[in-house]
């Protein structure tokens, strides 16, 4: 459904992507995986149209340079920050991008209930979560039951609960007739969403193997992300710091570089020091 030939992108002198090539038949889930700057959400905007490029790029038959209105026809599209008109309603967010693409009305009940938003739609979007703005910006790309979602890092912002409710919903949008492209940095995301991965350096394809062989082949670390209180956040981070850990804050929580076979002991030194955990998981 996607076929992808020898594309290059430059800025200037600079190149992005070098002579990238790779196939996504119907059906299948592909990560994009890599750190900041390896090319991932380039790829992205060159699958979209919206950056010239060197190479070919067709979804399901369509070269997106020679026939872009009809190849973006195909495509959901979810941003790493969606951004919406913060005085509009859900309901009436979503009639907006369906009067817009052309699509009817009738798809935006289903498509809010779709992505469990039906009970929100009176609400304004400045009043909605983090997570419930992803949401919505799902809806919007769901719209008119496209073949093709491009999802570029959908759950970097989102906090534990509303990340695991977005795998959940992503892995709900699986099918035979759909494609799923995700750009990700989190091993533990790649391997519950995708069939295969990708991974990027510096603008080229370094590897492609199974979720499951990404990590050893990598040679990634493991980190700890540890929800705790947010009064005792700072405290828990001097403790593991005088321990020997190396860790770092990160919003609602502490990230702690462990080794794959050790990360019982952070807990354990957290539990003795009578932290109250509220939750954990392995990132890397």
């Amino acid at each position: 459904m996607i076929q992808i030939e020898g594309l290059t992108k430059k800025f200037k002198k600079n190149v992005v992507l070098n002579n990238i090539s790779f196939s996504i038949d119907a059906g299948e889930a592909v990560a994009l995986w890599g750190t900041n700057g390896a090319g991932k959400t380039t790829i992205i905007r060159c699958i979209l149209g919206l950056l010239n490029y060197e190479g070919s790029i067709e979804l399901n038959g369509l070269d997106i340079q020679r026939y872009p209105k009809d190849a973006r026809s195909i495509v959901g599209y979810v941003p790493q920050e969606v951004t919406f008109y913060g005085d509009l309603t859900v309901a009436e967010t979503l009639n907006l991008s369906a009067q817009l693409r052309h699509i009817s009305q009738d798809q935006v009940s289903q498509t809010l209930d779709l992505v469990s938003l039906g009970n929100q739609k009176g609400k304004k979007v400045r009043e909605l979560s983090g997570g419930m703005q992803q949401r919505l910006g799902m809806a919007v790309a769901l719209l008119g039951n496209p073949p093709i979602l491009l999802l570029d890092e959908p759950t970097s912002s989102l906090d534990v609960d509303s990340r695991r409710q977005m795998v959940s919903l992503l892995d709900s949008l699986r099918g035979p007739d759909r494609v799923l492209v995700i750009t990700s940095h989190r091993v533990e995301e790649v391997g519950m969403l995708v069939d295969r991965v990708l991974a990027l350096e510096d603008g080229q394809i370094i590897d492609e193997c199974s979720p499951a062989d990404l990590s050893s082949r990598q040679n990634l670390p493991s980190w700890l992300h540890v929800v705790l209180r947010p009064d005792e956040i700072t405290e828990a981070l001097q403790t593991l710091i005088l321990e020997g850990f190396e860790a770092q804050l990160n919003g609602y929580g502490l990230l702690v570089n462990v080794d794959k076979d050790d990360k019982a002991s952070v807990l354990n030194h957290l539990q003795k020091a009578s932290f109250e955990i509220m939750d954990f998981e392995v990132w890397r």
